[in-house]
């Protein structure tokens, strides 16, 4: 191989007084020049240009820093802020989450985002239709239930045969008999003792249920709540329970019973509040009772 051959393969150090070829050399990125292996810092090549490189990259991490980075967010130019009228807190931002409320559908922030913080009993929700007041909702919500309780009555007393005073007796015999037929045909949970099973007709209203028969006859424990009643006598009659993913009474199941004529409480027993052969029924945005509509 000749000579110029192999001085076309690297370079020779830049250093006056090295002059060393070098098949990979060293590129200086100050001063542009190659080197070898001793020589390649630039205080060893005593670089004309020392720290140039440095700065240069200096510079450009602080020009992409800045021109990437968005301005601390302020009144002005931030449009976002908590929805409260006493509060000015800017929400939405690096440093504060905004809360969305799904009943008055406006955003605050962590300090005003539960309901009693924010008044959310007494704003209308935003994009609501005109409705309905919360007094004629529940005017509305009691005469369904005294139509309900009227007409069940009704059939009651139409179902039962009319018998004269003095055959009291007999009345008691024919209720003592429409209680065992009731207990023959009623279903439920079979490790339930049977001397603590209530025996109850359950019926639903025809827009909660997709069955074909919206009544039944079951039996519960007393010492189970009304809720875990309702839950249970849901499912039997196919009727779509989302009590525990609403808030608003619009989707809520109640509890109606007819001979007292009332909406039972969830927490309340049901041993405690039916006997057995009353009834029952599932009613859907009835709400609870408003006393102040409760005729005396």
């Amino acid at each position: 191989m000749a000579a110029a051959d192999v001085d076309s393969i690297g370079a020779h150090c830049e250093m006056p007084f090295c002059r060393q070829l070098d098949f990979l050399p060293f590129r200086c990125e100050s001063c542009r020049g190659k080197f070898c292996l001793d020589h390649r810092t630039e205080s060893a090549h005593s670089c004309p240009h020392a720290g140039e490189w440095a700065r240069r990259k200096r510079d450009a991490q602080q020009s992409s820093t800045s021109s990437s980075s968005t301005p601390k967010p302020t009144i002005l130019n931030h449009e976002q802020q908590c929805s409260s009228p006493s509060c000015k807190t800017l929400i939405n931002t690096p440093l504060t989450q905004g809360v969305h409320c799904p009943n008055c559908n406006r955003h605050y922030c962590l300090k005003h985002r539960m309901r009693e913080d924010h008044d959310c009993a007494n704003l209308v929700p935003i994009g609501a239709r005109p409705g309905q007041s919360q007094r004629e909702k529940g005017i509305a919500a009691l005469g369904k239930l005294r139509a309900w309780g009227a007409a069940k009555q009704k059939s009651l007393g139409a179902s039962m045969p009319k018998v004269p005073q003095s055959s009291a007796k007999t009345n008691a015999a024919a209720q003592f008999k429409a209680l065992n037929d009731l207990k023959k045909t009623a279903k439920g949970d079979g490790k339930v003792p049977m001397d603590k099973r209530v025996y109850l007709h359950v019926e639903a209203s025809a827009d909660t249920t997709i069955a074909k028969h919206p009544s039944g006859a079951f039996f519960y424990d007393k010492a189970w709540s009304v809720g875990r009643v309702l839950d249970v006598a849901a499912k039997a009659l196919q009727v779509q329970n989302v009590n525990n993913r609403v808030e608003g009474e619009e989707e809520r199941l109640r509890v109606f019973q007819v001979e007292a004529g009332r909406l039972l409480e969830f927490g309340e027993k049901v041993g405690d509040v039916c006997q057995s052969g009353n009834t029952i029924v599932l009613l859907r945005g009835v709400g609870p009772a408003v006393p102040d509509l409760i005729e005396p």
